[in-house]
Order: structure tokens, then C-alpha cells, then sequence
């Protein structure tokens, strides 16, 4: 992929769904619940993706765009997106690790389109979603380190190498320490693979809370939960985190964002190992 400078659609300190001037284009109008209309908008712009990939031009401009796009229809959908500390990308130059919880699908959409304007980016993403029939062709088109989640040892070591190689080429990296996509926050469920990678390749931890159960997973298939309006999405990015602190101290400064916010959200935040319920 190329390093293009892209002009940030959702302009920094913060972003916030103007409902007052919302206009959705006419053919939404058609289509008046959300889940149909929003399911029709994400399956055009991944096959946009998909077409973008197959001819070699899912640069970082085009992926960019596309996730501004799917900011677009979720917003025309009824979703209001409220993006805080955005000015938090902008305030170091370089690489950084950006390390947050992980609630929906929703979020792999979005951030693109937030985060490339101000970094390179690069995710840390499961296997299965490069072999993904519909999605894997343009998670291949990405930059990604692809884990396994079966051995932890294997993926500690694919992301510490292959994170920091990326670290060192100007992408930064952004890393969902969950095991899986979760709406209440388990502490004991967030493990510190995001600030191992920071500390050894020395660069700052930017910590990131979402909150996304607009696009809510799904009890039979986990990607194609229903579409709530009623929930609206927040996403904020935290002071950046000198790698140079103490592991438990770094890992607790980013645990601490997430919890703090969830809980301002209302999102049900504890030490518990139980399942959590949406």
C-alpha cells in the first residue's frame, strides 16, 4: 500500500453526527428499517472493496474512502457517530500502537476512515478473516498481521515480530486484545499483547474505547446481528503512552481509558470471566 496524505473527512478534536442536516439520499428512503438498508450499504462497499483489491488499487486512499463511505451509511441508516480525541492521532508523528476493546464489526469499518489521515494503519486480525469468502479478499489487500487464536505462543510471536516490522516501516498498528468481539468489558479479558509490542519496538501506545452495539452480533450468525439506532456510536482516542513506562503501569493506563468510558456509555464494565449478554 501507498503512504498518500489523506484529507481527515472526520476533522480533529472531534466528530459528531449533525442529525439537524442529515439528508439521506432518496433510494434509503426506500428501504425505511435500518437492518435492511445498513446490510445493503455494507455489502456495496465491500464489494467496492472487492473490486478496488482484485485490479491492485485498495491503496490507503481508497481504503480510506470506503470507510468513510460506511461512516456515511450508517449515519444514513439512523446511527450517530460521536468521535472524541481525534486530535490524540495527530499529537506525536511516527508509528504508534492504538489499543482498544472490541464490540462489533462495526468498528473494523470505521477506524480506516478515522485513523489514516493522521497514520499508516495496520490491524491485528484473525486468520479466518482472510479466508473469509466475502470479506478475505480485502483483508489480503490490507496491511494485517493474521493470528490464529489457537496458539497463543505462535500469535504472541507473529505479532511481536511482524508488528514491529510494520512499526519500523511507519504503520501503526491497531490491536483488539480481546479474545473475541464482546459488549461488557471484562478486564481480565484484555491481555497486554498490544503494550508488548509498543515497549519492544519502542514506540507510544494510543488507547481507544468504542462503544458500537448500533451494529449488535448476531445469535446465529455473529456478523449479522440487528441494527439498533437507538445505541449510538462513540469511539475516543486517549493521550499517547511513552512505551518507556512499566508493563503494568502502561497496560493499567489503557485498561483504566476503556473502563472509564464504557462505564460513562453506560456499558456494563467488571473483573468477571462470566459470558457476557447483550
Amino acid at each position: 500500500m501507498n503512504n498518500l496524505e489523506i484529507k481527515p473527512f472526520f476533522a480533529p478534536p472531534e466528530y459528531h453526527t449533525d442529525t439537524s442536516m442529515l439528508r439521506r439520499p432518496w433510494f434509503y428512503r426506500l428501504l425505511p428499517l435500518a437492518g435492511p438498508a445498513f446490510y445493503l450499504s455494507m455489502a456495496y462497499s465491500i464489494l467496492v472493496a472487492r473490486r478496488r483489491a482484485a485490479q491492485g488499487r485498495l491503496d490507503l486512499r481508497e481504503w480510506g474512502a470506503i470507510s468513510v463511505m460506511c461512516g456515511k451509511m450508517a449515519e444514513w441508516c439512523g446511527g450517530r457517530l460521536h468521535l472524541t480525541g481525534l486530535d490524540q492521532l495527530y499529537a506525536q508523528p511516527g508509528a504508534a500502537v492504538i489499543i482498544g476493546n472490541h464490540m462489533s464489526t462495526l468498528e473494523t469499518f470505521l477506524l480506516p476512515g478515522i485513523i489514516l489521515p493522521a497514520k499508516p494503519l495496520a490491524f491485528v486480525v484473525k486468520e479466518s478473516l482472510q479466508r473469509h469468502p466475502f470479506f478475505g479478499p480485502v483483508m489480503r489487500a490490507t496491511p494485517a498481521i493474521a493470528v490464529s487464536r489457537h496458539n497463543p505462543r505462535e500469535d504472541l510471536k507473529a505479532v511481536l515480530e511482524g508488528g514491529t516490522e510494520k512499526l519500523q516501516a511507519g504503520y501503526s498498528m491497531c490491536i483488539f486484545p480481546q479474545s473475541t468481539r464482546c459488549y461488557e468489558f471484562h478486564e481480565d479479558k484484555f491481555n497486554t499483547l498490544g503494550v508488548k509490542l509498543a515497549r519492544r519496538a519502542g514506540v507510544q501506545v494510543i488507547p481507544m474505547a468504542v462503544k458500537t452495539n448500533f451494529w449488535s452480533n448476531g445469535k446465529w450468525l455473529k456478523d449479522m446481528g440487528p441494527i439498533r439506532p437507538e445505541h449510538e456510536v462513540h469511539i475516543a482516542f486517549g493521550p499517547p503512552l511513552s512505551p518507556d513506562l512499566p508493563q503494568a503501569e502502561l497496560h493499567g493506563r489503557v485498561v483504566a481509558f476503556v473502563r472509564d468510558h464504557l462505564q460513562s456509555w453506560g456499558v456494563p464494565c467488571s473483573q468477571s470471566s462470566a459470558p457476557a449478554t447483550q
